[in-house]
C-alpha cells in the first residue's frame, strides 16, 4: 500500500525504516532519500511507525550472551 504519494513510498518502506531506527516519518523518509512534501501522509505514516516501535518494545530483540 501507498503511504505517501509525493513520495511513492509504500507502507512496507515505512515499517523497515521503523524497525531499523526511525522514530519520526521524517527520519523514516530520509531512509528513502526523501523528505515530507504535502503532509497528508503523516498521521498514517506516523501511526505505522508507532505501531512498528511498540511492537519493538513488547518483543525486544535477544541480546547473543
Amino acid at each position: 500500500m501507498i503511504v505517501c504519494c509525493c513520495n511513492a513510498i509504500r507502507e512496507t518502506d515505512v515499517r523497515e525504516a521503523a524497525r531499523t531506527g526511525a522514530c519520526s516519518v521524517g527520519q523514516a523518509y530520509a531512509r528513502k532519500g526523501c523528505k515530507v512534501k504535502c503532509g497528508s501522509c503523516l498521521p498514517f505514516a506516523k501511526a505505522i511507525i508507532d505501531e512498528e516501535r511498540a511492537a519493538i518494545a513488547a518483543n525486544p530483540p535477544a541480546v547473543a550472551a
